[in-house]
């Protein structure tokens, strides 16, 4: 492809590539080509103009090639057109808001009165029939508010009013729809696919390879805690699939033979052999947005409750200007109360102020899935750390490896990392990463591997039962029994390390000692979240006593709890929950799972298991915990905004209403005094929280 450079800063490039304006279709091939390329955070089209901005965090050079590269025949086979992206919509929106402000100002300067005073009624009758349907289904409801209004000033010839009225509710409800639509869609994107590598079965062995390398046909293999990454027909295996993702149920679904899985879902139990029928996955991103549009997941508890209240105060709504008409007479100041309508603006400004910070939390990479995730974080008082992964690094390293029974150290690393790479997790990424470090290839040497949630790996080497996970599963469930100059040998160890167990035939073959360094920035965030009102920090691990007492005595935690399995974590955020509490938890494991889903929000980090992310409610996407003191601040801030909202439209409305019945204003001026604030109110609640 060729391009010429418009502009470029460190982190961010623009460029040109071409002279004629770029189809819809063209934009979505190119957007998704470019998202799919690795070192790629985000990218904007620029398709009436023919540029491209693109933010990136590796070499500029990368870049470059990858534009090179670029040929859209290539890539749309391989990428799927989507129905609504977000440069689409955008388009959409914006010529229909220009459509609607011209035709409104050509009628005024062209169109005779008398003709448009018939425009007007003609008009009027489509909210008439609206709001006596309304009255009819489901009672007296702002829109049954709207229709009396515009049809009061109809039978008053007051047109002019009527078609002010209907005009700005024109423009407020195409002003929510556009930021609901773009909200959606920016939180779909957020939520696609972010695979790099997978394991596909060859004729001989088993092989990882680029994602973006799948062919339609290949036989994907995947195994407990990762994300299916597309579209096919199961040809062997069998297994639990979370399909909450496309769904909303949570209930994982059994599937084996024959059965059809799709892209984003995730397998929780058992192996899956998967023959490609769509490489690309395509279809996840419309289903992503149709379930997201059809939950009630966008909601938070006090926007809900401020639109119920909204929809309770139509009633006195009319019953103040039925008074008004019965006592004083006069219907101009009736029409004036009428023309106020308290619950448009809060319908307006709550939704775009949730749509909004979760967009802002996008902006910090923090992943929201819903807004009534950002209000549990702004109650929450518990927070519940993992330890592995999350207040120490994702990337721990292995310090010692001790051998046993005539196995050498490079076997022993060998064979674990053989085992361990299947499996996402950092202390796995370790094993395999040392390996790697030391020249040490590591062919396919075991049959099918197991992982056993929370305890380790079970596969067969040279027909024995090879195991490798912690001392709980090795040598108490499994039986594995420790002669007395291995126990001894054992003991000499240092305690601060974690371990992993690799036993051979019933016999230990070796230990590897793994140092897990704690994050620099964690005793400061543990504190920060102590300053803004968190009562309870725990620390939950599967690691021994001395060392989670260790990381809890750096990083400031007073309570924790060692050696837990995944029930346990679950069982204590339950009962916190009894006891009244709002609960947070946080971590990156296959283990963390049932916790992050019991959780009032659960929240996963970026190297976290693929099973993890997809189960939290919300995800961090920088290896900071940093993030996580953003997120309580943004979500603060939001239901500030959204008690202020509501207090200014209380108070601005019933200043209206009293401005009406001392007959200072009219209904005209009244109408457009109230519209203009929700407006002005809706475009403030998408301003940023965090100045």
């Amino acid at each position: 492809m060729r391009y010429k450079i418009k502009h470029s800063i460190d982190g961010r490039i623009r460029f040109q590539i071409g002279i004629r304006e770029l189809s819809k279709k063209e934009e979505d091939i190119l957007e998704q080509y470019l998202l799919a390329q690795k070192g790629i955070e985000k990218v904007k089209i620029y398709g009436r103009t023919a540029g491209v901005a693109i933010w990136y965090n590796t070499d500029k050079k990368d870049i470059l090639s990858i534009m090179k590269k670029y040929d859209y025949n290539v890539a749309k086979e391989k990428f799927e057109p989507r129905e609504n992206t977000t440069n689409a919509i955008n388009k959409y929106y914006k010529e229909k808001m220009i459509q609607k402000i011209a035709k409104r100002f050509i009628m005024k300067m062209t169109v005779p009165q008398p003709i448009r005073c018939v425009i007007v009624t003609i008009k009027a009758i489509k909210y008439v029939i609206k709001g006596i349907f309304t009255l009819a289904k489901d009672g007296l409801k702002v829109e049954v508010l709207d229709a009396t209004a515009i049809g009061v000033s109809i039978l008053q010839k007051d047109f002019k009013t009527a078609a002010s009225v209907m005009f700005l509710l024109e423009i407020g409800g195409l002003l929510e729809e556009w930021t609901h639509k773009k909200s959606i869609n920016a939180l779909a994107d957020s939520m696609s696919l972010n695979i790099e590598k997978v394991w596909i079965k060859t004729q001989d062995s088993e092989i990882q390879i680029p994602f973006t390398n799948i062919q339609q046909g290949d036989i994907v293999i995947v195994r407990a805690g990762y994300v299916i990454p597309v579209d096919g027909a199961i040809i062997d295996g069998e297994g639990m699939v979370n399909q909450a993702s496309l769904t909303g149920e949570c209930v994982p679904v059994e599937k084996a033979k024959d059965d059809y899985v799709y892209a984003g879902t995730v397998l929780e139990e058992g192996e899956l052999f998967i023959k490609v029928k769509n490489a690309s996955g395509a279809t996840r991103y419309e289903k992503i947005v149709e379930m997201i549009e059809s939950s009630e997941k966008l909601k938070s508890g006090i926007q809900s409750k401020a639109e119920r209240l909204a929809d309770n105060l139509v009633p006195y709504t009319f019953a103040g200007t039925i008074l008004t008409a019965i006592l004083t007479r006069n219907l101009t100041k009736a029409l004036s109360i009428l023309m106020v309508d308290f619950s448009c603006a809060l319908k307006l400004s709550m939704p775009l102020a949730v749509l909004s910070a979760m967009k802002e939390c996008s902006e910090h990479n923090i992943t929201v899935k819903g807004g009534k995730f950002l209000e549990a974080v702004a109650e929450a008082d518990t927070f519940i750390f993992d330890k592995t992964g999350t207040l120490t690094k994702a990337e721990p390293v292995v310090k010692e490896i001790y051998t046993f029974n005539g196995y050498d150290r490079e076997e022993v690393l060998k064979i674990s990392a053989c085992l361990e790479e299947h499996f996402p997790h950092s202390i796995a990424r370790a094993v395999v990463r040392q390996a790697k470090n030391e020249g040490i290839e590591h062919k396919e040497m075991h049959t099918k591997v197991e992982y056993v949630v929370a305890h380790g790996i079970v596969s067969t080497i040279d027909e024995k039962r090879a195991l490798i996970g912690s001392y709980h599963f090795v040598v108490e469930d499994e039986k594995v029994t420790l002669k007395d100059e291995e126990l001894k040998k054992i003991e000499q160890i240092e305690k601060q390390y974690s371990r992993l167990y690799l036993a051979i035939g019933g016999q230990l073959a070796g230990i590897l000692c793994i140092q897990d360094p704690i994050r620099e920035e964690a005793k400061q965030v543990i504190q920060a979240l102590r300053n803004k009102g968190f009562k309870q920090i725990v620390m939950m691990t599967g690691d021994n006593p001395y060392t989670a007492q260790c990381v809890a005595n750096k990083v400031g935690i007073d309570k924790f709890f060692a050696e837990v399995l995944p029930e346990d974590k679950a069982t204590f955020v339950e009962q916190a929950k009894k006891k009244g509490h709002t609960v947070l938890m946080i971590g990156d494991g296959i283990n963390d799972s049932p916790a992050l889903s019991c959780a009032d929000a659960g929240i996963a980090m970026k190297e976290g298991a693929h099973i993890a992310k997809e189960v939290a409610d919300i995800t961090i996407a920088t290896d900071s915990l940093e993030e996580i003191v953003i997120l309580r601040e943004i979500s603060t801030l939001l239901m500030k905004r959204i008690k202020r909202n509501y207090n200014i439209v209380i108070g601005f409305n019933l200043g209206l209403i009293l401005l009406g019945l001392g007959g200072i204003i009219t209904p005209a001026t009244s109408a457009l005094l109230h519209n203009t604030s929700t407006i002005a109110i809706g475009l403030e609640s998408m301003t940023k929280l965090k100045k």
